[in-house]
């Protein structure tokens, strides 16, 4: 037997589709199923593939055993439930937690599933979906021919629903008049499936609203909330393409645990698609592949999820690209520091001046827009004071009013992986709690800023002295400290380990086409796309399995990036799923990649230019100040390892005086950043872990689950992709 909808030990909600291959001459109606020693009500039905399968129901929390008998024999499996509620994998939940669901029956938000239709209008002046009402449709609803060739009313269900405590999404081109199961789909189900994202890095303590699965029917999916920072008004990325997929039968899913601006621990949000996932198998059908799309947070979770749980997506299509969230820290903290310092000329020393190009010389970018831009965007979710949704005055932290209040930052929410802060390393505050907050994996010893301006003649010795001197770094709460930051372990460890900084070791087996575009200072830099691409090389000698589309328009590089990826994504994946060879999934991916998928330049308009990227004149790539120091733009060096700090190293030109040597000598008494070596605990990230253990009980840093049960979450994707290897 068949556990299809999910591994058979991730099984969550109380019900999983089943199927088995019945021996000759087997009806479905001389199957009778047992659970747990006890007559099923499932009956079962033939599905196109020959099997006979059915949605079990009634599953008890724990593990189930399965029973299916017939004629001359049996099929048997065990199914291991999880609550609707979860968690299944990530670990004990964030608390308090606010259910703002008006239909929530239980502390766990769970509430009855509701549907409602919308359609897409004859009339071309009604822009996006319109609400649809069974029982009075309107007239002017746009006939659609799928991609397997049936013409219907475009019609679209949207499924809403609370799982894992949050809500989720499901929306499909749906015949009202016709019932539609997972062992009989309504046939214009090409068993396709995209998955759309939020935006931003954040946490809240509540259930939100997810991303839209329809055009203007749901919370849009911008770039940036509000307006973008350089005055362009707010851009709805993605439409056109989620239009397209319903139109060709895909399915289209969110879940707002995977907007990252409510939920940035990698963790939950693949916990949250895994349960999602099911959810689509065992009530529209098994599916041949899963396409991710999504812009900024969007692409940060589509990515560290690929690599953290691959086979949850088997192509992504990430544009204003983040690699994760905590290499990319490094990057803030460094903006927050520096700004701090070039925005208050009270701590320059004396006789040092800074030019405001020099100040960009020392980020890395143009000037200090883009730190300032990122400082306002993002470094609040790394402050434990910040408020945050779910959470009130009286219930937040505050070091003195309320030391025991939630910590509204985005590692302490994701304490599961990162892990506490040792006692050794405690403070005040944590002494009288007496527990450690979560670690912080970032750290800022021995990094030697403006290094590279120094040796161009950018700036002077004096000025590299006196910053160096003066930046210091910050404590657990954030706050500005004259030493340097030490990285937390076991956090720093486990950043890693845990797929928090992603080293792409694993994403190999996913097809990425990557939309990027320049930014002059709007912190969604184009080097990260080669920072992705710049650790695929190291890990795996070669960045086959990645694409980068270039353009001129802000950001996203060209208008039709969103829908022209798209359409090569689908086409890559229905070459791959061919291939049922035991040819190792990342060679598939490399060898039937059609060959206009290349990367290419894009002139804003949909129209390729050229293959090969754009010149550096059109999508500039800027640095950071960790580049600046020495870093490689692979950028995942959260901790160097140090060497001596030697005179007699390159730094430029101009001599140092006795008194300059002096002062670094007593910055960096231990050494100086050796970029030329990994990080301090830098390694690989471990697949499929899990975070809780038999008695739900934390374990912090994870740990591997199991092999997949044999014949499970076989209907998650074709037998090309290899689904569920770990």
């Amino acid at each position: 037997m068949s556990v299809l909808s999910n591994r058979a030990d991730l099984i969550s909600g109380g019900d999983a589709l089943v199927a088995f291959a019945a021996p000759a001459g087997v009806e479905p109606q001389a199957v009778s199923l047992s659970l747990n020693g006890k007559s099923s009500p499932a009956t079962f039905k033939r599905m196109p593939n020959g099997q006979l399968g059915s949605l079990l129901t009634g599953l008890e929390l724990g593990a189930n055993a399965v029973v299916a008998r017939f004629p001359g024999g049996s099929a048997a499996t065990t199914i291991v439930n999880h609550p609707a509620g979860g968690p299944v994998f990530s670990g004990p939940q964030l608390m308090p937690w606010l259910c703002r669901n008006s239909g929530a029956v239980d502390a766990q938000c769970n509430q009855p599933v509701e549907y409602r239709y919308a359609y897409k209008s004859s009339n071309p002046l009604k822009a996006g979906m319109q609400t649809y009402d069974p029982g009075n449709p309107p007239t002017d609803v746009a006939q659609i021919t799928t991609e397997n060739g049936l013409t219907l009313p475009f019609i679209v269900r949207i499924e809403t629903g609370y799982m894992d405590r949050d809500q989720y999404q499901i929306a499909a081109l749906y015949q009202v008049d016709q019932a539609w199961t997972a062992t009989e789909p309504q046939p214009q189900f090409n068993h396709k499936l995209v998955i759309n994202h939020g935006f931003g890095c954040g946490v809240e303590y509540q259930t939100a609203s997810a991303p839209a699965v329809a055009p203007g029917a749901g919370t849009a999916i911008p770039v940036v909330g509000g307006q973008l920072p350089i005055g362009l008004p707010l851009v709805e990325v993605l439409t056109d393409a989620t239009e397209v997929a319903l139109g060709k039968g895909f399915a289209v899913m969110s879940t707002a645990l995977d907007n990252s601006s409510h939920n940035c621990n990698v963790a939950l949000q693949a916990e949250s698609l895994v349960m999602a996932k099911e959810r689509v198998v065992e009530q529209y059908g098994d599916l041949r592949y899963t396409i991710g799309q999504g812009c900024s947070g969007g692409s940060l979770a589509m990515q560290w999820i690929s690599n953290a749980y691959p086979g949850i997506y088997q192509g992504i299509l990430p544009t204003c690209s983040f690699p994760d969230a905590w290499s990319t820290a490094t990057q803030f903290a460094d903006y927050h520091l520096l700004l701090a310092y070039f925005q208050d000329p009270s701590r320059w020393g004396a006789g040092v001046l800074w030019l405001p190009t020099q100040m960009g010389d020392v980020m890395g970018h143009l000037s200090l827009l883009n730190a300032i831009v990122s400082e306002n965007a993002q470094f609040h979710v790394a402050v434990a004071t910040d408020p945050c949704g779910g959470t009130t005055d009286e219930t937040r932290y505050h070091p003195t009013n309320n030391p025991a209040g939630v910590r509204c930052t985005v590692m302490d929410a994701a304490i599961n992986l990162l892990g506490p802060r040792q006692p050794e390393d405690w403070g005040e505050v944590e002494k009288q709690l007496g527990r450690g907050f979560a670690g912080f994996p970032v750290d800022n010893v021995g990094v030697q800023y403006g290094l590279g301006a120094l040796r161009a003649g950018l700036i002077l010795p004096a000025q590299f002295v006196d910053l160096n001197v003066a930046i210091g770094g910050l404590d657990i709460d954030t706050k500005p400290i004259p030493s340097r930051t030490p990285a937390a372990q076991p956090a720093l460890a486990n950043a890693y380990r845990t797929g928090l900084i992603n080293e792409t070791n694993n994403l190999d087996q996913t097809a990425i086409i990557d939309c990027r575009g320049p930014d002059p200072g709007a912190f969604h830099d184009a080097y990260r796309a080669f920072a992705i691409r710049a650790r695929l090389d190291r890990e795996h000698g070669n960045h086959d399995n990645q694409v980068i589309w270039e353009g001129p328009l802000l950001i996203m590089g060209d208008n039709e990036c969103a829908r022209n990826s798209f359409a090569a994504m689908d086409a890559w994946l229905a070459a791959v799923e061919q291939d049922l060879s035991p040819m190792p999934l990342a060679l598939k991916l490399t060898t039937h990649k059609p060959t206009n998928v290349v990367d290419a330049c894009y002139d804003g308009l949909g129209q390729r230019i050229s293959a090969g990227l754009c010149p550096e004149l059109i999508v500039p790539v800027y640095g950071t100040p960790r580049t600046v120091a020495g870093d490689a733009i692979s950028t995942d060096t959260n901790k160097c390892q140090l060497k001596p700090l030697d005179r007699n190293d390159d730094y430029g030109l101009l001599p140092f005086t006795d008194a300059q040597w002096a002062s670094l000598s007593a910055v960096f008494p231990e050494g100086v950043c050796d970029y030329s070596k990994p990080g301090v605990s830098q390694q690989g990230t471990i697949p499929w872990q899990t975070y809780q253990g038999p008695l739900n009980q934390v374990i912090y840093g994870g740990t591997p689950l199991p092999p997949a049960p044999a014949n499970s979450g076989t209907a998650w994707a074709g037998p090309a992709f290899q689904v569920f290897t770990h």
